[in-house]
């Protein structure tokens, strides 16, 4: 694989980009890998790379049904941040952002991360004690945030306005390193690597099957015939229940739809990331100008990849409150993903009742800042057998009753 560069880029130019190479290979499935990860999206990939890159297993299979981050990788809105309560939850996310802060350099590809901090808006005296409680936190967790006040909110985003009619801001917690990334690019930067290391990135390859023998994983069946394995990883969010019940055990998990739409591009005028947890809205705008927004998930169990209309209704109804400004902005484009939510609302990354069998699931609404961590951590499972990251977030806290609960402690899901 050619090293991308300031001279590389040069030198193409000089020959009008004649001499670039794919950016990972077209790979053909083989007889038998010693580990399959079964999704093609961010954490299936990035699972894949640092299975390779902290442990030397590269025969290593990555079967996409569809494209190559087609899936809710592609389709979300891109927020990274680690401000959560909760210990668990708190130690991957924030090891998820420092990766990211290095991603670019690691994978020799510009992801495009963009640490302009995040703000989570207090609009509610509720709010306001439980972020200072966050805040506290984080602080005990090693968590660089802090609670801030509405001035500092103005200042931090001059377009906000803090005198709301229904919730003025109160305040915010306030993530200074967090931000976003190109969510494509991760994808893209996983792969190359990957493939780099001689790993299959497989598309188009649905799985219909997964074979075991006594109670151990030996292999899957796709539509391009069998493929043996010694070790299987399902990562695949919202439809992780399916491949499950094909392995023969249930999940605790159901599927929803969440949306997000962006406006038509303007001249830059936020440079923060803002989310509204009590009205349920969450705006930054992009590197094109777009205001990049995204409200909650429908009320009932789908799998549609657009959503209900009566929550852009109620997201935009609200943020035109809190942002006057983007009632004269016209919507661009509006898209939806599926998303895979636990009771506890936090993540699965745990074996499975099959031998062999490994599952990252359960991530919600907030699954690609945790995209690294996640990968880093479900790695170093399937090829030890555990990982302090993912000790809290197995299947038997259900039966032991270990919730990690943020759904109340984050305040949202995202």
């Amino acid at each position: 694989m050619k090293k991308y560069s300031a001279f590389a880029v040069a030198r193409e130019a000089i020959r009008h980009h004649t001499g670039w190479q794919r950016a990972w290979r077209d790979a053909q499935p083989k007889k038998r890998y010693d580990v399959i990860i079964i999704g093609a999206g961010g954490h299936g990939l990035a699972t894949a790379y640092y299975l390779g890159k902290n442990f030397g297993i590269t025969n290593v299979a990555i079967l996409e049904k569809g494209w190559l981050g087609g899936g809710n990788t592609g389709r979300n809105t891109t927020i990274i941040r680690s401000n959560y309560l909760q210990d668990p939850s708190a130690a991957i996310y924030e090891k998820a952002r420092s990766l990211y802060e290095t991603m670019s350099q690691d994978l020799n590809y510009n992801v495009m991360f963009s640490p302009r901090g995040v703000i989570m808006l207090a609009q509610t005296h509720h709010e306001v004690r439980g972020y200072q409680r966050t805040a506290h936190a984080n602080a005990l967790q090693g968590v660089q945030t802090e609670f801030i006040g509405p001035e500092k909110v103005k200042q931090l985003v001059p377009i906000i306005n803090i005198d709301g009619p229904r919730y003025p801001v109160l305040g915010g917690l306030w993530q200074q390193r967090g931000g976003t990334a190109r969510h494509d690019a991760v994808a893209w930067g996983y792969a190359r690597a990957c493939s780099d290391m001689g790993m299959d990135v497989i598309q188009k390859c649905e799985v219909t099957g997964i074979r075991q023998d006594n109670g151990k994983v030996t292999g899957v069946t796709t539509n391009r015939g069998d493929i043996d394995c010694d070790k299987l990883g399902i990562v695949v969010a919202g439809h992780s229940g399916h491949l499950a019940d094909m392995a023969g055990f249930r999940l605790p998990i159901e599927s929803v739809a969440l949306q997000a739409l962006v406006s038509e591009p303007i001249k830059p005028c936020m440079d923060v990331v803002v989310m509204a947890n009590t009205v349920h809205g969450y705006m930054s705008q992009s590197d094109k100008g777009e205001m990049v927004i995204g409200g909650g998930t429908d009320g009932y169990n789908n799998y549609t990849q657009r959503g209900a209309f009566h929550h852009i209704e109620e997201t935009v109804r609200a943020l035109v409150e809190t942002f006057p400004m983007v009632s004269r902005l016209k919507m661009l484009r509006q898209w939806g993903g599926i998303v895979d939510v636990t009771g506890d609302r936090s993540p699965i990354l745990s074996k499975t009742p099959v031998d062999g069998v490994f599952v990252n699931c359960g991530w919600g609404t907030g699954g690609f800042k945790a995209i690294p961590g996640s990968g880093w951590a479900m790695a170093e499972l399937i090829a030890k057998g555990r990982s302090p990251l993912t000790d809290a977030f197995g299947l038997n806290r259900f039966q032991e009753g270990r919730f990690i609960d943020e759904s109340v402690a984050a305040g949202v899901a995202h």
